[in-house]
C-alpha cells in the first residue's frame, strides 16, 4: 500500500478526498486496503499467526 500524505484546508476537505479517493477505487483495490490493514492491526497486537486450535478429547465409552 502506497502511502501518501497531503495537507488539506479542513476535516471536511479531508472527508471529501477520502470519499473521492474510494470512490475511484476498483472493488478489489478496496479489498486489499482492508485486508492490509487487518495484517497490520494484527502484527501491531502480535498476533500474526492466527488459526483453529486444533481440539480432541478421548473419552472411555461405557459398557452396557
Amino acid at each position: 500500500m502506497e502511502r501518501v500524505v497531503g495537507i488539506l484546508e479542513s476535516h471536511e476537505a479531508a472527508a471529501q478526498a477520502d470519499r473521492a479517493e474510494l470512490a475511484a477505487m476498483t472493488s478489489q483495490q478496496r479489498l486489499d486496503r482492508a485486508l492490509d490493514l487487518i495484517a497490520w492491526y494484527r502484527e501491531s497486537r502480535g498476533e500474526t499467526e492466527q488459526g483453529f486450535a486444533r481440539v480432541a478429547r478421548i473419552v472411555q465409552l461405557e459398557q452396557r
